[in-house]
């Protein structure tokens, strides 16, 4: 089942949604992160004026969530004269699966505009990243992946920064569902650090749109630039810049990741 698809196919209930979510959209024992975040983010919406943009998103994962049927509850925090602080969370038999608070804020007149720069990168031989059942994650059949700089999972190499193509197979035109999805993709860039396979897992994850709007761009043709900013006793920092089909920055991302290697 296509990303859109499972949120399109939410089902409004007396406390919130359910969704069912499919096996292909596992990342070991829990759903893809990017369709975690995302899944709140779509009943968050059905809290705040139509049309008003999601500057930032922060997600702690708290338990996996496996396939099947998910419930998402969201509440409003706080409303201001621009800014709305939203709470969701995947819930199953009572538990809290997972936590997301995002703000939502309407554009202010600011005299401040720093844009940053895209920087190129030459590779003369981008590797694909493909889904392979049973050793790649599942979700990955959804994306095309190709590394530009860094080294794949389990690589050995020497190098702390990834920077990867990503399209997204799924039904057009973008939004911000489909961002926290793309900027999602990228494993651990520790990972890529080891020489033998092992485990790694999200914690928390932070992302700031720096765009109102993507719906007048494609799904194919964007780029994560992502470095390894920290790594000790097992936990990782991990930044991100998220830069849309054309060079332009969409979005930050910040994760904290354990690795189990």
């Amino acid at each position: 089942m296509r990303f859109s698809q499972i949120l399109g196919g939410m089902t409004a209930t007396t406390t919130g949604f359910t969704a069912a979510i499919d096996a292909d959209w596992l990342q070991g024992r829990s759903a893809f992160g990017g369709l975690q975040s995302a899944l709140a983010v779509r009943a968050m919406r059905s809290l705040v004026p139509r049309g008003m943009p999601l500057r930032t998103l922060q997600t702690t994962f708290i338990a996996p969530v496996g396939a099947g049927a998910v419930e998402i509850r969201a509440q409003v925090l706080r409303t201001g004269k621009s800014a709305i602080h939203v709470q969701a969370t995947l819930q199953s038999a009572g538990q809290v699966l997972c936590l997301v608070i995002g703000v939502f804020g309407s554009s202010r007149a600011s005299k401040i505009r720093i844009v940053p720069d895209y920087p190129q990168v030459i590779c003369e031989r981008p590797q694909d990243f493909r889904f392979v059942p049973g050793i790649t994650p599942s979700f990955i059949q959804h994306f095309d992946v190709r590394w530009l700089r860094g080294g794949m999972p389990f690589s050995g190499s020497q190098l702390p920064q990834n920077i990867i193509e990503i399209g997204m197979r799924d039904d057009g035109p973008a939004n911000d569902e489909h961002v926290l999805a793309i900027a999602d993709v990228i494993p651990p860039v520790a990972l890529s650090l080891l020489k033998t396979p092992a485990f790694g897992s999200s914690l928390t994850w932070m992302i700031e749109f720096l765009r109102d709007r993507f719906d007048d761009l494609p799904l194919q043709g964007w780029r994560m630039d992502a470095e390894l900013t920290a790594a000790q006793d097992g936990y990782t920092s991990q930044t991100g810049m998220v830069w849309g089909p054309g060079g332009e920055a969409v979005a930050l991302s910040r994760q904290s990741m354990v690795v189990f290697g």
